[in-house]
């Protein structure tokens, strides 16, 4: 057992400082699995080392896509590996040979999520469903399904199902982008708008996204060129605005 500040540091560098050295990388095993399961911001951090030892020593974990599915909270666009997180689950899912449900669950799940979501976060989240619907064309229905729910309790999805195959998800729709269409933000509106057309064959880079913050945004805006407006400068008098005209000697705006 270890203390939560240390685990995590020891986490943060498992992957690049550690794990490379090893002889026996897969004798972390235990380790990384065991802290998976913890749950918050550990799990997040073990996610790195469990990528390398599945990805390069045939570590088998069968509950693995259950367990990510269930870290998609409320908090996981606000926390502070966020860039971190979706650049590997973005990878984790990146497979053609992912169930259809399974796919379909992490898009309504991140998409319901994102109807609380800054704005920076869902610069960062429409464009990473749209590629998602790129490598799973099968999804597409999700977007494409006439006569969506009128409302949220309409909506065949479970939230609260643990289990990715049971929430329901390829039944639904994704009404939550469209809902995101209407958002405060024009930038936010504009990329949901994306998905009421049809989507290209090349996918976003959503690198440049990953760490994008609220402070970001807010200088983008300062810096932005304002626009001249023409406005009317001089009053109009009288009936039809024209100097010396018999009308104004009879009629006034007031």
């Amino acid at each position: 057992q270890l203390p939560t500040g240390l685990y995590k540091k020891v986490l943060v560098i498992l992957h690049d400082s550690v794990l490379p050295y090893m002889n026996e990388p897969t004798l972390m095993m235990d380790f990384l699995t065991v802290a998976y399961g913890i749950g918050g911001a550990i799990s997040l951090l073990a996610l790195n080392g469990l990528f390398i030892l599945i990805h390069q020593h045939n570590l088998e974990y069968p509950d693995f896509y259950k367990k990510l599915y269930n870290l998609l909270d409320p908090s996981i666009y606000h926390v502070k590996y966020r860039a971190r997180f979706f650049h590997l689950t973005d990878l984790f899912l990146s497979s053609s040979h992912l169930p259809a449900y399974l796919v379909a669950a992490f898009i309504k799940r991140l998409s319901r999520l994102a109807l609380t979501a800054p704005p920076e976060a869902l610069l960062m989240i429409i464009p990473f469903i749209c590629n998602l619907f790129r490598r799973h064309p099968a999804c597409r229905l999700l977007v494409h399904r006439p006569g969506g729910p009128a409302d949220m309790s309409e909506d065949p999805y479970v939230m609260d199902e643990e289990e990715p195959s049971e929430s329901r998800a390829l039944e639904s729709s994704l009404w939550e982008i469209q809902s995101l269409q209407n958002h405060y933000h024009p930038d936010v509106a504009k990329a949901a708008a994306v998905l009421n057309q049809s989507l290209s064959e090349m996918e976003d880079d959503i690198s440049g996204l990953l760490e994008l913050s609220a402070y970001e945004l807010f200088d983008k805006e300062v810096k932005k060129k304002a626009v001249d407006v023409p406005l009317e400068f001089e009053q109009v008098r009288g009936l039809f605005g024209k100097k010396n005209d018999i009308f104004a000697e009879h009629f006034s705006l007031d």
